[in-house]
Parts: C-alpha cells; structure tokens; sequence
C-alpha cells in the first residue's frame, strides 16, 4: 500500500466504492486522512460498510469541511452530465480528483526522483504494460505495475528511488489527475472512443495528450494523426515510434515485418516465433517498449530476453491450445471492429468466432480483411446483422451459441489443409448478451477447446 500522507489531518470526500475506491479509503485512512466514503450503490455501500470504512450519505454533508473530491474514474466528470457529487465539489470550490492524482502527489513529497512510468492509447495500452513491467522484471528490478491493468495504483509499494512504477492510464484516469507528471509518458495510439464521456474527438485526444505533456521524457506511436500532432508540440525529449519503413530522416525507433529497428536502422529484436507479440500492432508495442526500457537502463541483451519470453495477457491473442496444426485463440477482449482488426491481420485462414452485442458499425470495417477468413461461425444477438454483412463474401454458420461456434470451427479447421489454420474467438463485440463479461466469454472458450476430443 502507499499511505497518502499528503491529506493527513484533512477531510475529503470521496464517491465510487468499487476496489480502487475502496484501495483509495485504505491509503488515505493510513496516511492520516478523515474520508467520508459513498457510492450510488447500495451494495458497494454495503460491502465497504462490512469491511470498516466509514460509509456516509454525502447528499447530506456539509460540503465546506471537505479538502477535495476523491472521484472513482467510472463516473462520469463532464459529459454527458457531471455527477452530482462533481456539482457539489465545484460549488464548495475543491479539486475533484482521483486516485493516481494522489499518488502523484505522494511521489513528489517521498521521492520526486522515483521512476514513473504511464501509459495509455486508445488500443494496446495494457499489453504495453505488461509487456514492459515484464521485461524489467526479468531484468531483475524492483517493479510495481497497475492502474487502469488491474491494481489500484495505492494498493501498490510507494515510491522509492529504486523502485519502477509501470501504470496503465486510461483518459478517465488523466482526466482526475491534474497535476500528472511521469518520469516517462508512453501515448500509443488515438481512435475515436468514449466520446460519450469526453464530448468530442478532440476532447478525447487532448486528455490523452496531457499525459506526454507533464512527462519528462516522452515515447509517442507516431502513424496516426492526432498522435504525431501530440509528439510535434513537445518541447522535452521524446521519442517517435513508427511501424513500417521509416522516410529519411525519421530519429525514431520502428518495427516491421516483425522486426524493431533501431534510429540507424540496425536490427534490435526479430519477434519471430514470439506468439504473444504476433500483428503489426504488437510490433508497435514492442518498439514501445524497447525504447522505455533502454532509457531505463536496460541493456539490448536483457531487452530480447524479455521480449522472447513475454506470455502475453489473457483474452488478447491468447494462443490457448494446438491441436495438430490447428492453433485455437482466445481475443475475446475485442469488444468491437478496431480490436478484432488487429487479430484477422495476424492470422490466415481464419476460422472466425464473433458476435454479442454489437457496437456501432458493426464489423462493416473489416470487410478488407475477409479475405484472411476461411469460415465465420456466428453467436449472440449481433448474428442476424453480421451475417448480412457476410452475405457473398465469406462463408458463415449461424451457431447462436459458442459451444457449437467452437466445435463447428475446431471441426472445419482441422480439415483444412492449410498448414495453419486457426480457429479465433474474436468477436468484435460487446459479452453482455450472453455472458457475465469479456473474461467470463474468453475463459468459456478455453474451458471448451479444452473438453475437444
């Protein structure tokens, strides 16, 4: 835990009783703080109420003793309407804020030297994370990696000198932190997403950019518009990271054809073989996270070596069986078109597993890439309009459910002749029409590869 010592002796209030609201009472509690915790829920009030925080209707505080709001970064600041717990605050005159803000604070009174590294990027941020804290893991350092990935940011070991802080920011989360001021802000990627939060895509991306913008030293993935327009306005050095071939002149790093390429163009890591970093995307994430690592002093030798050995996350291009020469793959974290992008231009003969409920535009984007599709195997409640989209293009089953989607799919592709056919539940779409979430989805499809004959 990181006590926040910075609010000892200072009431704040504090909204959103979930696990990082409840890690965000523990830190500020023994840091000295007096909070009064509530949440809309009565059953997040509950819980907290079970496990000793001090739960109190803040509809009925006196608003005037509080020193800020403490904003869990699911509800909403701005748009489409603030909560009325950011009304409250705004009249009273205190700063909303949110735990990685607190954090920060922290680390500029313990130790303003200690590293701190944030990511974030519409796409890719968490398997950057990962990717990172374990390279730097494997090298043997003193790593604490969360936020946005899964630990709350005050649930982990406070800032030292020694110590790396690896922290996934999504822009709900750099948005509560005002004051943001990484040793090494990473900015991945920006496409439209969360507009009904941030109001416009320009909102969007100037949230995302406040992350660079107080960094130290900054590395920006530079092939999209909005992104390179970030990395042009930094004046601190930063580093520009490209995938494909680089025009002359280009000082950054870049990968293709599943190689990361130093600013010469000398060779650093062939990913080759490496199955969690298989696509484009990965390579990307790759180059990112050579160039953080160096400037944290991590040599080229220990940088391949944790690259090589990186297992990848759970339900993101996750190579869960072989199967003769079938290769099964659980990406059921992509919940839209954007995310199964990335797998279908990683893979051939594709025998695709998608549908849920489908989010705008359905998988009309793809339409590029069916050729890469062998079979589409369609569940849930987006089948009807998929498969219209399908129609004389690639050939489809409607399977309603994935049991069946599995066992046609595991079937047909064991007959291929191709020399890899993979079957990929990558349903381009929201889990909720049938499961509990895009985890509960990934690890029923495991479970069934699993049970095949």
């Amino acid at each position: 835990m990181t006590p926040v010592t910075t609010f000892a002796g200072r009431k704040v209030a504090l909204f959103g009783l979930g696990g990082s609201g409840l890690a965000t009472v523990r830190a500020l509690i023994a840091g000295g703080a007096d909070v009064l915790a509530w949440d809309d829920s009565p059953e997040s009030t509950g819980r907290a109420r079970d496990q000793g925080v001090t739960v109190f209707d803040l509809n009925e505080a006196d608003w005037s003793g509080f020193s800020a709001l403490i904003l869990a970064p699911g509800v909403p600041l701005t748009h489409p309407a603030p909560h009325w717990t950011v009304e409250k605050a705004r009249e009273a005159g205190i700063p909303v804020i949110g735990d990685i803000e607190l954090f920060a604070e922290e680390r500029r009174a313990l130790a303003p030297g200690a590293p701190f590294v944030a990511i974030t990027g519409t796409n890719g941020k968490s398997t950057t994370t990962a990717l990172i804290a374990h390279i730097l893991a494997s090298a043997g350092r003193d790593v604490q990696m969360g936020g946005n990935i899964g630990t709350a940011i005050l649930s982990l070991a406070p800032p030292a000198p020694d110590r790396i802080h690896v922290i996934e920011m999504s822009s709900f989360q750099i948005d509560l932190t005002p004051s943001l001021d990484p040793s090494l802000g990473i900015l991945l990627n920006i496409t439209p997403d969360h507009l009904d939060r941030h109001g416009t895509l320009a909102d969007y991306a100037a949230i995302k950019g406040r992350l660079v913008a107080g960094a130290d030293r900054a590395i920006v993935g530079v092939d999209d518009d909005l992104s390179r327009a970030i990395a042009d306005a930094r004046t601190g050095p930063t580093v520009r990271i490209h995938v494909g071939t680089p025009q002359a002149g280009f000082d950054g790093l870049s990968a293709r054809d599943g190689t990361v390429f130093d600013a010469d163009g000398t060779p650093i890591v062939d990913l080759t073989g490496v199955g969690s970093l298989r696509g484009a995307h990965n390579w990307q994430n790759a180059a990112v996270a050579a160039a953080c690592v160096r400037a944290l002093g991590i040599s080229d030798a220990e940088l391949v070596a944790g690259l090589r050995s990186f297992p990848g996350l759970p339900h993101r291009m996750e190579e869960v069986a072989r199967r003769g020469r079938v290769l099964f793959v659980n990406d059921s974290k992509a919940t839209n078109a954007d995310s199964t992008e990335k797998a279908l231009t990683a893979f051939h003969d594709i025998h695709w597993i998608l549908g849920g409920k489908a989010k705008e535009g359905g998988i009309v984007p793809l339409a590029p890439l069916f050729g890469r599709v062998a079979h589409a195997y369609l569940i849930g409640a987006a089948s009807d309009a998929f498969a219209a989209t399908l129609e004389g293009r690639v050939p489809y089953t409607a399977c309603g459910t994935l049991a069946v989607a599995t066992a046609k799919a595991a079937e047909a592709a064991a007959a291929s002749e191709a020399a890899e056919p993979v079957v990929l539940l990558s349903p381009a779409c929201a889990s909720y029409d049938q499961f509990r979430s895009f985890e509960d989805r990934g690890d029923q499809f495991r479970n069934l590869v699993r049970a095949l004959p």
